[in-house]
């Protein structure tokens, strides 16, 4: 295989004979889209704790995949996703190089699965009106509810007392959450 500009140059050998067939590069991506994202998916109905976060192939054949798990992400993980795509695509018809990575303590949680595995931790939610320090308490598949304590001024006379608050947001109200992660 050549890649040159907009065009990428397929050979194909069978015993003695060798073809040469023009393509355009986008054919190319495309067909190397379709055979990953088959791959991953496999991959990924092995492994029912992993799911997958962000999946992206460059013009230049750099395959990113960004995954999660129910009990976190270990180093095995993103073994087993890497083999299960690199050992089933032959290099002799696909030139690339491929990145399998966790999401990240410090990555936006995006999926009601992420929330859901987060219950009881800290957030740090901004939606188009208000940012939220709270606790996870309960996350759905169209919401999630929390709860945070609060400094207001008393009713009746001087000072201020500690009242418990609570939201429920939905997801599409959600521009960015985060775990706080505290030391």
């Amino acid at each position: 295989m050549k890649i040159n500009k907009n065009y990428v140059y397929l050979h194909r050998c069978k015993k003695n004979e060798c073809e040469r067939t023009k393509s355009p590069l986008f054919l190319y991506l495309k067909m190397l889209n379709t055979k990953v994202k088959d791959l991953l998916h496999e991959a990924l109905e092995k492994r029912t704790d992993l799911f997958l976060i962000d999946f992206t192939i460059s013009s230049d054949q750099s395959i990113n995949i960004i995954i999660d798990g129910d009990n976190g992400v270990k180093v095995d993980d993103c073994i087993f996703i890497s083999r299960a795509i690199e050992h089933n695509i032959d290099r002799e018809e696909y030139d690339f190089s491929l990145e399998v990575a966790s999401a990240g303590a410090a990555a936006p949680l995006t999926l009601p699965r992420q929330f859901k595995k987060n219950i009881g931790r800290t957030l740090q939610i901004k939606t188009q009106t208000e940012n939220i320090e709270a606790e996870l308490i309960n996350a759905s598949q169209e919401s999630i509810d929390l709860g945070w304590k609060a400094r207001e001024p008393k009713p009746i006379g001087k000072g201020k007392v500690t009242v418990k608050k609570s939201a429920k947001i939905a997801y599409k109200d959600i521009v960015e959450a985060k775990v706080m992660i505290k030391f």
